[in-house]
């Protein structure tokens, strides 16, 4: 399956180089045809000019004055096909980079939605087929207790794997078509990031994760998609740091603004990425991140849900390594 991927790959590069190759030489022959249309009329009319003036006896006070006109008129026409000629090169120009960027645009966004597909595929068959061969065991061996809740355990972390992603493609499809409808209420967040940070600590119980969260802080919102938009950047921050590396989760109120930061100490994210992280279907293009698991909709999801919240979201370096996510409501 991954020399075919690769294959399928390759057949693609090669495609688009061919297109872009293409599009060049006839981008090329179009201004190559435009500047010798400028010299075939410029040359016309000049064989013209000089025709009209052999025509004539620059002796003759009435010649002089007809050789004054055939001059006045060549460099009127002369004017008028520099400038038909230079804004037919204008629009050729802004109609290629158009069409160039539009093509490369959506070549990309292609290109993002197969990866998207692979990563999807991945994802899906990956937590099946642990929770399948964890139940077979169950089913064909005699384990010890702990043997059992080793199994057990592993079984419910991929099914809330699964249904995580489930979720981030149901709310990513609702939100694309503008069927979600926002359910407004008050919501203890303090309560809400302890539930998601226990719940973290306990399908990931080897993991280093510290929680410091203020009381009592609420606000008005979906508790669904608050819980949701928490347990996407909780899981990013595991997912892209080492599993001796400590995440750390904090919630505090300064005046009337709300802070959710979460901060990890993995590999981090380049400045000329991070604000493409939020895209859809975008992951960051270095070899450790590319190995870990995700789809590139989390935090495409998180950043919707918080500006749906009247909220914004942004990135910052953590020290000495890592990052660090910000929410403001």
């Amino acid at each position: 399956m991954a020399y075919s991927s690769q294959l399928t790959a390759s057949l693609k590069i090669k495609r688009l180089r061919t297109i872009y190759i293409l599009y060049w030489i006839l981008l090329a022959y179009i201004i190559a045809a435009l500047v010798w249309w400028f010299i075939a009329l410029s040359s016309q009319n000049q064989m013209m000019t000089d025709y009209k003036l052999s025509e004539l006896n620059p002796a003759k006070p009435d010649d002089q004055k007809e050789i004054g006109k055939i001059k006045d008129e060549k460099r009127r026409k002369t004017g008028q096909y520099i400038g038909e000629g230079v804004t037919f090169l204008l629009l050729i120009v802004v109609g290629a980079v158009v069409v160039f960027r539009a093509v490369r645009r959506q070549f990309k966004q292609s290109q993002q939605q197969q990866n998207f597909m692979m990563a999807l595929t991945h994802e899906l068959k990956t937590p099946i087929a642990i929770a399948k061969l964890n139940l077979e065991t169950l089913q064909k061996h005699k384990l010890s207790e702990e043997q059992q809740q080793l199994l057990i355990s592993n079984t419910l972390q991929e099914a809330g794997r699964l249904n995580t992603l489930c979720n981030n493609l149901l709310l990513a499809s609702q939100i694309e078509a503008g069927d979600y409808t926002v359910t407004t209420e008050k919501i203890d967040l303090s309560g809400l990031v302890t539930e998601s940070v226990n719940d973290f600590k306990m399908r990931f119980p080897k993991r280093h994760i510290i929680s410091d969260a203020a009381h009592d802080i609420y606000l008005t919102g979906d508790r669904l998609l608050l819980q949701m938009a928490i347990n996407n950047l909780i899981d990013n921050a595991l997912k892209y740091s080492a599993k001796e590396e400590k995440i750390e989760i904090n919630l505090k109120k300064e005046n009337d603004q709300i802070k959710l930061l979460i901060k990890d100490e993995g590999k981090g994210v380049a400045d000329d990425e991070k604000n493409k992280i939020f895209n859809k279907f975008y992951r960051v293009g270095n070899l450790h991140t590319k190995e870990a698991k995700g789809t590139g909709l989390g935090l495409y999801l998180t950043k919707k849900i918080v500006e749906q919240h009247n909220g914004y979201i942004s990135i910052t370096d953590n020290d000495p390594l890592g990052s660090i996510f910000e929410v403001k409501l």
